[in-house]
């Protein structure tokens, strides 16, 4: 047993997952990763979390609630990656409300959803058979179970997503994903200013029952949001 709080992340080896897996660390939690296979293990344990083969896009309700079972807070960085439609829905959809539904089975109150800026509103001004509607779908329908779902939760929204080293500052959009008039076209985030937003909003118990969305800027993260 370990007083250590855990932060279970869902999409344990993409990207953003592990970048905030060492800032969760070093702000003093311990980390599970779920992953889907086994031999991604050793990119996660080089990133300081524990990996835990557990495919989200099959592992029912009760499996994933064991999983949970005991942690501090849940994280939802998990993606089909675009692509195939039904496979979006079932990762980033269906997978996400049964991780919901997990995290209220097991207890766990704090959860966070990695979404993007304009998830709120895309699905009413994109055509259909855009082929990014499939993905802004998924999302929209997702973080809308979330707010209705009596959770403790923060939705992170940044823009477009590169690999630039983060700079720990950001500029805040608002709820349509906009700044200045500009769109995420025009704007993006990088991934490690998305991990080190996780790991300050569970770190410093920020943007709680809040929507954030943005982008890389000027303005320290922490400031922008207090």
């Amino acid at each position: 047993m370990t007083d250590t709080p855990r932060v279970v992340i869902l999409g344990g080896h993409g990207k953003v997952a592990l970048l905030a897996a060492p800032k969760l660390i070093s702000r003093g939690f311990a980390v599970d990763s779920l992953i889907r296979k086994p031999e991604q293990a050793a990119d996660v344990q080089a990133a300081g979390a524990n990996p835990v083969v557990l495919d989200i896009e099959r592992a029912g309700v009760d499996e994933l609630a064991a999983a949970f079972e005991g942690a501090a807070a849940i994280v939802f960085s998990a993606g089909a990656g675009g692509g195939d439609p039904l496979r979006t829905n079932a990762v980033d959809y269906e997978s996400a409300v049964r991780a919901i539904r997990a995290a209220k089975q097991s207890g766990i109150s704090r959860f966070v959803m990695v979404s993007y800026s304009r998830a709120l509103v895309d699905v009413e001004v994109l055509d259909p058979s855009h082929s990014f509607y499939p993905y802004a779908k998924a999302k929209h329908r997702a973080d809308a179970v979330l707010r209705d779902s009596g959770l403790d939760y923060t939705i992170l929204g940044p823009g477009a997503l590169t690999l630039e080293p983060g700079s720990g500052k950001i500029t805040v959009a608002d709820a349509q994903g906009r700044l200045d008039g500009l769109v995420p076209e025009t704007t993006s985030t990088s991934r490690e200013n998305v991990a080190e937003a996780i790991a300050l909003v569970l770190g410093e118990h920020l943007l709680r029952g809040a929507t954030a969305n943005f982008f890389d800027g000027e303005t320290d993260m922490e400031a922008a949001w207090r």
